[in-house]
């Protein structure tokens, strides 16, 4: 049986879903890493962002580790939600390299420590966690945007998958959304 060590393979995992966030963003425009493709406004360089954010907060704040510098989204007119999207004069280039340098503080924080390092989250009232806590926190929060992203990304461009040269996915099949179409109607009709 081959040994396994727990805090390195949640690493591997917060890794893979920080990977998959980035490549999102790869060959699209401006406009299109910006633009809100759903109601509530999600849009990939807002993921990343926001990721930047978790990942200085978590990793830093929370263990005693503050992270440098002034997070992306506090400006003197700072507003609801501003960690949710890109400003104008935010570069995506700023963005991204804020966000790297975030996960390698996380990094630091995360090979410095046991999994059983007691942290404290500012505010809030479940104030004590440990590091596994919060890395298991970080991989599924980040899985879960990695998931916003790879759905927005085929919304921009139909681009799919978790890496760029292993999709992970079925062959595109044009019948398949036919298919599914005809299903939730059949089963809209009868009720379910």
């Amino acid at each position: 049986m081959t040994a396994s060590d727990p805090k390195e393979d949640l690493r591997v995992y917060l890794q893979d879903a920080r990977d998959v966030l980035l490549w999102k963003l790869e060959g699209l425009s401006e406009y299109d890493v910006r633009r809100p493709l759903t109601p509530t406004g999600t849009n990939l360089l807002g993921l990343v962002k926001h990721m930047t954010g978790a990942e200085s907060l978590y990793f830093g704040a929370t263990f005693g580790r503050p992270f440098d510098g002034t997070p992306l989204w506090i400006t003197g007119d700072a507003e609801p939600d501003a960690d949710l999207w890109a400003r104008p004069e935010e570069s995506r280039e700023e963005i991204v390299g804020r966000y790297r340098t975030a996960w390698a503080h996380a990094d630091e924080t995360i090979a410095a420590l046991p999994l059983d390092a007691v942290g404290r989250l500012p505010g809030g009232t479940r104030s004590e966690v440990t590091l596994h806590r919060i890395l298991t926190h970080m991989v599924a929060e980040t899985q879960r945007h990695a998931g916003h992203a790879d759905i927005v990304r085929e919304l921009i461009d139909g681009a799919v998958g978790q890496r760029r040269d292993d999709l992970n996915t079925a062959p595109f099949d044009p019948g398949h959304v036919e298919r599914v179409e005809r299903a939730a109607k059949e089963a809209g009709r009868h009720g379910g």
